[in-house]
């Protein structure tokens, strides 16, 4: 058996199995990513997390309905494969691909110094989530002022130097979702995890896939 012949834990589920009215970029999917390929781990573009995170994301989807939003989810669940993968990045310092787009103001050698990489990431315990407003009326994603996994002080939630509109479309998201209880990252606008996580200390590597919902 490899890393990939695996079952979806029984805590997990594959959000859209539950929450229909959600959009995905799942970006690691992709290659239009800091690391700048797909990221080891990600054999579906889909989201996962634990289903007590979903119970809560739901409650707050059902709030952003009623402004006329929906979310987008850049990612969840991560495994630690892919974890590695960004640190492998991060240390190749040679690699400049994507400098331009994600990281123009600092140096790639701080990556970890300044805590934009780490070993260790709350999503690979399965209740932390990477998302966005979509605006229904206008065919758009809400304007947060900065992109998804910018690294620098745009991204910090509380970042002033934004128009007001863009300051309050990433206050709503944080409002909200704290409402429901999940935690904001101050340093990203987009980054939160579950207050009452079930997985607190446990780091899992089962891969991101479309797992048959059971």
């Amino acid at each position: 058996m490899n890393e990939f012949d695996v079952s979806l834990p029984d805590e997990f589920c594959v959000v859209t199995d539950y929450i229909k009215d959600v959009l995905l970029d799942i970006r690691y999917f992709s290659t239009f990513n800091f690391v700048g390929a797909r990221v080891d781990g990600y054999l579906d573009p889909v989201a996962i997390l634990t289903k007590k995170a979903v119970s809560q994301l739901e409650k707050a989807c059902v709030e952003f309905k009623k402004h006329g939003y929906i979310i987008k989810i850049y990612d969840a669940y991560r495994p630690q494969s892919a974890v590695d993968h960004f640190v492998r990045w991060g240390k190749d310092v040679k690699d400049l691909r994507t400098k331009e787009y994600f990281y123009p103001e600092i140096d790639k050698a701080k990556c970890f110094e300044l805590d934009f990489i780490a070993t260790r990431s709350s999503h690979s315990r399965g209740s932390t989530i990477d998302l966005t407003l979509f605006d229904e009326k206008t065919g758009m994603d809400l304007d947060m002022g900065g992109p998804f996994d910018y690294f620098g002080d745009l991204s910090h939630a509380d970042y002033k130097d934004i128009t007001k509109v863009q300051y309050d479309n990433r206050m709503l998201l944080r409002e909200v979702m704290i409402k429901y209880g999940f935690r904001p990252f101050n340093g990203e606008w987009w980054h939160f995890t579950l207050i009452d996580e079930p997985f607190k200390d446990t780091y899992f590597n089962f891969p991101v896939k479309n797992y048959k919902k059971v």
